[in-house]
């Protein structure tokens, strides 16, 4: 499912991003907006959405972590300390 959502959003970007560009190269060919202009508002969409991105990336790694918290599950730290104090008494 979470692969699903992730082939989802990329595909969803890049018609987007088909699109935008092919608005821009509208514009640039009727003269109503020079290539600087539509490179800087590409390069200024793409921050922001890297920007976004990072955003969600530290939101959903916090969510994961509370959940996996609530649960009890073990993690990787967890494990190695059992392993160590395994390899400690052996």
């Amino acid at each position: 499912m979470l692969k699903d959502m992730l082939y989802i959003g990329l595909g969803g970007f890049m018609e987007v991003k088909e699109r935008v560009e092919k608005e821009l190269k509208a514009l640039e060919e009727k003269g109503k907006l020079s290539k600087d202009d539509s490179k800087t508002f590409l390069k200024n969409l793409y921050d922001k959405g890297e920007e976004e991105h990072n955003r969600h990336y530290k939101l959903m790694t916090k969510a994961l972590k509370d959940v996996i918290g609530e649960l009890g599950l073990a993690t990787k730290d967890d494990i190695k300390n059992l392993e160590k104090k395994i390899d400690e008494k052996l």
